[in-house]
């Protein structure tokens, strides 16, 4: 992981804005303060008087891959460990809203767009659906079908390009941390509305598009007032970003990341039939050790949601 750049537009407060060069920021989790924690799958020592931030990463891959000369199956095998853990945000947070918000019932066909190695997929399917999965990156279908058996059906393929579903056959479409990696969205979601049911719901998470900017958002110690908070660089402008696809190894591999604002997602869906019925945002499930910092932080992580859910209906 590369070092930490120190802003001072003023001379107060400090700033302290990462350098996501090389750094995938599909979720991050920051620690300010004294000691490092160890988060899922990595483990840092404890390291006294350290007044930097430390960026704890979990992926979930990209279906269309702008660069084909990149391909997220290279980390395949380390992406699947790290979602072998109990402390991911795929577990914490974003499984049991799910659960509670998707409603899946036995028999519902059930499209899960950037599968990866089959996390969800595997959960939608032990809730009474059946499931198809999609991704782009053949090593991590590969993945799948291994840890799911014959019970779910995998397809290599682009989200956009879904040839081998037939119209109106899908009752609910999922897209979890996976539409901010695809550079043709409106076409995704044109794909989506072809595939899916009348009145079909289609469920996306998405890395929170106004508080988590590639390159241009992070978060900072307000030395005088004593408070974390968070910077944004920029918003409404959509921008595409190199990032590394494994933090801390391999630092030529890349991949890229889409920025857009709230309003794109919501004109991408009512343009190609859809209107959004539920908007939630939610937060990181961490907290911090004891310590002077502690309270704020924990306070910025009740405040400044990670993910965005939006739930939409077929018209």
């Amino acid at each position: 992981m590369r070092g930490f750049l120190v802003r001072r537009p003023n001379a107060t407060p400090r700033v302290f804005r990462s350098d996501l060069q090389l750094v995938n920021p599909l979720v991050e989790e920051c620690r300010f303060g004294a000691t490092l924690l160890r988060r899922s799958a990595f483990s840092f020592s404890p390291r006294p008087k350290v007044g930097a931030i430390f960026l704890l990463i979990t992926y979930r891959y990209t279906l269309f891959m702008p660069n084909n000369s990149t391909s997220w199956g290279k980390v395949a095998a380390w992406y699947d460990d790290l979602l072998d853990g109990d402390d991911t945000y795929q577990k914490k947070v974003i499984l049991p809203n799910l659960k509670r918000l998707a409603g899946i019932q036995k028999g519902d066909q059930v499209l899960d767009l950037g599968c990866g190695q089959g996390f969800f997929a595997r959960e939608f399917a032990k809730a009474g659906g059946r499931v198809t999965g999609v991704d782009l990156a053949s090593d991590l279908i590969d993945l799948a079908k291994k840890n799911s058996g014959a019970a779910i059906e995998y397809r290599v393929a682009p989200a956009d390009q879904l040839n081998f579903l037939k119209n109106g056959g899908a009752d609910k479409i999922f897209i979890i941390l996976a539409l901010q990696n695809m550079e043709n969205a409106g076409a995704v979601i044109k794909e989506c509305r072809r595939v899916i049911k009348p009145s079909g719901k289609i469920h996306l998470v998405l890395n929170h598009p106004a508080f988590r900017i590639p390159k241009a958002s992070g978060w900072g110690w307000d030395e005088r007032r004593g408070i974390q908070y968070r910077r944004i660089d920029g918003y409404l402008s959509e921008s595409k970003e190199k990032i590394q696809m494994h933090p801390g190894n391999a630092p030529k591999d890349h991949t890229f990341s889409f920025h857009r604002p709230l309003q794109f997602y919501a004109k991408v869906l009512g343009n190609n039939g859809f209107a959004v019925t539920r908007l939630e945002e939610w937060e990181s499930h961490r907290r911090s050790q004891p310590g002077a910092r502690a309270a704020s932080e924990n306070r910025a992580r009740r405040e400044i949601p990670l993910f965005l859910y939006i739930e939409a209906v077929a018209l």
